[in-house]
């Protein structure tokens, strides 16, 4: 009985450490930059099919030249749009994501890094947590979509390196993304 009660107690105690919600100013970020490397021969790889509120959204094929004259797919977007307070990956953004995920599979040697941006509303850490956030629903996006982990790498920049310096919301807009770099 004693030693049923300290397993429960012991198996609580792990659940409520895993349960625990961090704050979103309590998250410490690492910067870290992805490596490219390799070469590679050309490749034309199809698009697939994306959902969008229910409908099929096809995604053009993707020529993809040799790795050593190339940073990613080319003609392919690398950025990816959030709203405001939101790491939830917008409708629009599925076929990109697909576009570098069908990249990175077709090149295992290649890396992704994945950096997160905010706008400059919000304090330093909290923004450094909501850019960590970003990136890694990109990476996850792109890890449902077979990219290995070990190809990709989630960073946050926060509010640091803005895209756009001005104060109106289109230029607020512009700041709230992911950057895919190879």
């Amino acid at each position: 009985m004693k030693k049923h009660f300290w397993s429960l107690l012991m198996v609580s105690a792990v659940l409520a450490g895993c349960a625990s919600g961090v704050k979103l100013d309590d998250v410490q970020v690492e910067d870290k930059s992805a490596t490219s490397q390799g070469t590679g021969p050309g490749v034309a790889v199809q698009g697939i099919a994306a959902s969008q509120g229910g409908a099929q959204t096809g995604v053009a094929t993707v020529t993809v030249a040799p790795t050593n004259t190339v940073q990613g797919p080319v003609g392919v977007a690398r950025l990816v749009f959030f709203d405001y307070d939101s790491f939830v990956i917008r409708p629009e953004a599925r076929p990109v994501i697909a576009s570098h995920a069908q990249f990175l599979l077709a090149n295992q040697q290649r890396k992704a890094n994945l950096e997160g941006h905010t706008d400059d509303r919000g304090g330093r850490e909290y923004n450094l947590a909501l850019g960590q956030k970003r990136a890694d629903a990109v990476r996850q996006a792109l890890s449902l979509l077979g990219v290995p982990e070990s190809q990709l790498e989630a960073v946050s920049f926060g509010k640091e390196k803005p895209m756009a310096t001005g104060g109106s919301e289109v230029d607020q807009a512009q700041n709230r993304r992911v950057e895919i770099r190879y």
